[in-house]
């Protein structure tokens, strides 16, 4: 075998990238819509236990739904950088020694 990186090695790399790409943002989608139940869930529930703490469990779920919403913005950021920027061809041809 020659000391190449061919065109159905670099094929490969792609679209294992954009497989392991596409759950991560699944993952992150689906993550992101079970913190917003939750977060709504235990909002709604803590004012019916005391009705008079409204406003300050309407504010705190705004922050930590806030928090837990950049989770996903963070994972498409980590996405952008695997599919545009693709660390796994300079490994490669680092690895068999054509680059």
């Amino acid at each position: 075998m020659e000391n190449t990186l061919t065109p159905e090695m670099i094929t490969q790399i792609y679209s294992s990238t954009s497989l392991g790409v596409s759950i991560m943002l699944a993952a992150a989608g689906f993550g992101s819509a079970i913190g917003w139940g939750l977060i709504c869930m235990k909002y709604i529930e803590g004012i019916a236990r005391q009705p008079e703490m409204l406003p300050a469990l309407r504010i705190q779920m705004f922050i930590t739904a806030g928090l837990m919403e950049s989770f996903p913005f963070i994972v498409l950021a980590f996405a952008m950088f695997f599919v545009f920027a693709n660390p796994f061809i300079g490994a490669a041809k680092a690895a068999i020694g054509a680059g």
